[in-house]
């Protein structure tokens, strides 16, 4: 049966040609009901896809303490000038008030600090010690205070006139408007690169407005540049570049001051010290600005902060220690000066200011921290700024 066929198919071909003709046809209908079964993904004007620049190497963060929201109570009088004209101490009595008056100096430039070297990193990578757990009791024992330390936030400007900067979060972050709604969402231990884009800002290629907010959930850390920072971030285009903002808890930003300017192993009372006179200077700058978009600078023109890499324990310590401590003159707060030795004081400031290396030789003979500062800023006291918990 198979051979007549075949024969029959040799001798007259023409009736499989429209049979043969049906094939491409079929296979285009399959493919094309095929194609048509298949599923599509929904569009979306929202959904833009932006690829991190790099990923990040992430501290063990300790959580950011939530505070209340409190009245806060502050001082009235502002301090008087002072009639010191060298920081060469001698010994002081065991109350260190005097009659003679601190002066209220203007904003002048700040020397140097003791404190080792900012570390150069190369690559978009950063890395911080681990937080121990004595560090985190510490924290949470801060939490609790009714000092200002655990309410106030202030407001550091750690990048000016930036033509791009690497940003991120060590836990799922967001980025808001000035208005508080959500723009986007960031993974975790991601790098982005923000640039200026006319009058906004892209990251990689997500299209942002002219200032946002990036903020890390569950009480995680921001990456900016090449360091980790508590609290959230400000990132607004200035006409002279991008400038980022650091929003951070006073507390916290003590705690990276004290380590950032002294050695967190000198003596207690030499930590306490410092960290009282930071406090009281980071204090002038809240209540008179630098600026109208940031308080204070983050290096030496005003005292040297650089995130959560300069925390220790011992900072910590004589942070929380002393919650609230500034120095007062008439219940007003003393821009406390200062520098890292007796001739700088002198130079940078006209000898009226702490001598950070002096403030170390006390302690070492056996000074607490509020003789130290009755030295080098005589006709003060010590007051306290507490908040009304609701």
């Amino acid at each position: 049966m198979v051979k007549p066929i075949f024969s029959l198919i040799q001798r007259r071909p023409w009736p499989l040609i429209p049979v043969l003709g049906m094939v491409p046809l079929v296979s285009i209908l399959l493919i094309s009901q095929s194609r048509q079964s298949a599923p599509v993904a929904q569009e979306t004007s929202t959904v833009v896809s932006a690829s991190p620049t790099a990923n990040l190497a992430v501290p063990s963060p300790t959580t950011t303490p939530t505070v209340a929201k409190s009245v806060v109570k502050t001082p009235t009088a502002s301090p008087k000038k002072s009639t010191q004209k060298s920081v060469s101490p001698a010994k002081p009595a065991a109350k260190t008030s005097t009659t003679s008056a601190a002066k209220n100096l203007k904003p002048q430039a700040k020397a140097k600090s003791t404190a080792p070297a900012k570390q150069q990193k190369t690559s978009a990578q950063a890395s911080a010690a681990p937080i121990s757990a004595s560090a985190a009791e510490r924290l949470a024992a801060a939490k609790s205070s009714t000092a200002i330390d655990s309410v106030l936030e202030i407001q550091v400007a750690i990048a000016v006139e930036a033509n791009s900067l690497a940003v991120g979060t060590s836990t799922p972050g967001v980025i808001l408007d000035t208005n508080g709604q959500v723009l986007r969402e960031l993974p975790a231990e991601s790098a982005y690169t923000a640039q200026l884009d006319g009058s906004g800002i892209t990251l990689n290629s997500w299209q942002l407005p002219s200032a946002v907010y990036i903020e890390p959930t569950e009480g995680g850390l921001v990456y900016v540049g090449d360091r980790w920072y508590r609290g959230r971030l400000l990132m607004m285009v200035r006409p002279s570049g991008l400038l980022a903002v650091n929003h951070v808890l006073l507390r916290d930003y003590l705690y990276s001051v004290v380590g950032a300017e002294v050695s967190p192993s000198w003596p207690m009372a030499a930590l306490k010290a410092q960290a009282i006179a930071a406090r009281s200077y980071a204090l002038t700058y809240y209540f008179k600005p630098a600026t109208d978009f940031y308080h204070i600078g983050d290096d030496e023109q005003y005292q040297v902060y650089a995130g959560a890499e300069k925390e220790a324990d011992r900072t910590y310590q004589a942070v929380n220690e002393t919650a609230g401590e500034f120095i007062s003159y008439r219940g007003g707060i003393v821009e406390s000066l200062y520098a890292a030795s007796d001739d700088i004081v002198i130079d940078a400031h006209g000898g009226r200011g702490m001598s950070q290396l002096g403030a170390l030789k006390l302690a070492e003979e056996g000074y607490d921290y509020r003789q130290i500062l009755g030295t080098y800023y005589p006709g003060t006291g010590l007051a306290r700024i507490e908040v009304d918990q609701e």
